[in-house]
């Protein structure tokens, strides 16, 4: 994933990566929000809500050096129904851990490539989120809406 400059570094690549996503998940009938900030004190790089309340939580990846440097992922796996890694065809496919999902993706769409077991997530895990996704979803709204408001720090 490089651009006509020359390599887009992780940040640019992780930001259209998260594009391609939101656009699969909008197709599947799920939303999404980019950085997600959890009860656990981490922040998920993109969090989707079903319209049964499913919550799909994905890990983007930018190169193999962004996966090997996160140890962290299974943390996340308390506060979703799926968990996925997200890459491009760059990064090849065989690093990531078989017991996640794994997507395909590029800024313009994505491609499941392997699903991950739904697991139950409890319901007041899935309230509290649902209520999080909510705000936050409403709080950036706001912002959009109105730079000069004083829209309070993501939570």
């Amino acid at each position: 994933m490089s651009n006509a400059q020359g390599d887009a570094g992780p940040e640019p690549v992780a930001r259209l990566l998260a594009r391609g996503l939101t656009r699969h998940f909008l197709q599947r009938g799920l939303c999404a929000i980019p950085e997600v900030p959890l009860p656990n004190g981490r922040r998920a790089d993109l969090v989707a809500l079903g319209r049964s309340g499913e919550i799909t939580i994905v890990e983007i990846k930018s190169s193999i050096a962004d996966f090997r440097s996160d140890a962290k992922w299974r943390e996340y796996l308390g506060f979703c129904d799926r968990f996925y890694f997200a890459s491009h065809v760059d990064v090849p496919a065989s690093i990531f851990p078989a017991e996640a999902g794994l997507i395909l993706c590029d800024g313009f769409g994505a491609e499941i490539l392997r699903e991950d077991g739904r697991r139950a997530l409890p319901a007041p895990t899935r309230k509290a989120l649902t209520i999080t996704l909510a705000r936050l979803a409403a709080t950036r709204l706001a912002g959009l809406l109105d730079p000069e408001a004083l829209v309070p720090p993501a939570f």
